[in-house]
């Protein structure tokens, strides 16, 4: 799948996805990066550390969040697009559900459009990102958290192929697409740990799959600490999604889950060749 400048191996390799949140509000890092300086020092520092692509969001989505409108998203995310592809070689994506933003994001030279409704908050999103020619990332969510069937996979998978639907009937192409089971949307504490444990189901629907889990409620539920304070606990569950056959994991904390996957890279790399 190529990304920008870059090819990516969805097979065979996992990929670092680093948060660029330029939010007041976001849970874990709001107002930490909202000015372009900030934004810029902490996209150099991920870049040091060895992020694959860097993810701006102008909307936070934490529970009880408050939307925004379209030009004030437009306005905290355009310049920060701009810059990072002014001053940076590596490939950026725009968080967003809304086309309005999308689009302003793709004029400004984002890469890949991450959508965390999957199509179906924006009726337009579809055709917008399938005229840009863009890769995209749709992600499971709902607006509860009752399963339908009975089982949550079944229930994903379904919610799933209406996005794909909407993808297909929008034009965009099926080897442009990534899919991300959602973890912290729509989902009970107990049902984000089912998402994480059952990526590899997930991944039998021939797409590559983004897992989204750093610093989020399911770890503070778990380890019970503040969100600063959960990246070792973030860095095991991207092992998971190494182990499960996820090509892409999204981050805060670059340095720390680029580290835990070269470690156990290396173990499986020998116990392949012993």
């Amino acid at each position: 799948m190529r990304i920008g400048n870059r090819e990516f191996d969805t097979e065979h390799d996992i990929y670092l996805m680093g948060i660029l949140n330029v939010t007041p509000d976001s849970f874990s890092d709001g107002g930490s990066y909202n000015s372009l300086e900030k934004a810029m020092e902490h996209a150099a520092r991920m870049i040091e550390e060895g992020v694959d692509i860097i993810d701006v969001g102008g909307e936070s989505t934490r529970p009880g969040y408050e939307r925004i409108s379209d030009q004030e998203e437009i306005e905290r995310v355009v310049p920060v697009i701009k810059a990072l592809k002014e001053r940076f070689q590596v490939p950026v994506s725009v968080d967003t559900y809304k086309s309005k933003v999308a689009k302003a994001a793709i004029e400004a030279g984002a890469d890949l459009i991450n959508d965390i409704w999957g199509l179906k908050a924006d009726s337009m999103m579809g055709e917008v990102i399938a005229k840009a020619k863009l890769p995209c990332v749709l992600m499971h969510n709902r607006d509860h958290s009752e399963n339908k069937t009975g089982d949550l996979l079944l229930d994903m998978k379904a919610d799933l192929e209406e996005t794909l639907m909407l993808a297909k009937k929008a034009g965009i192409s099926e080897d442009a697409i990534i899919l991300d089971p959602g973890v912290g949307f729509g989902k009970t504490y107990e049902q984000n740990l089912e998402s994480i444990a059952r990526l590899r189901e997930l991944r039998e629907m021939g797409y590559p799959v983004l897992l989204g889990t750093s610093r989020k409620s399911v770890i503070g539920l778990t380890i019970d600490v503040p969100a600063k304070e959960r990246d070792v606990a973030t860095a095991v569950t991207s092992l998971y999604g190494l182990w499960s056959g996820c090509s892409f994991v999204r981050v805060h904390n670059v340095k720390a889950n680029r580290e835990a996957i070269a470690m156990a890279k290396a173990i499986d790399a020998y116990e392949k060749n012993a």
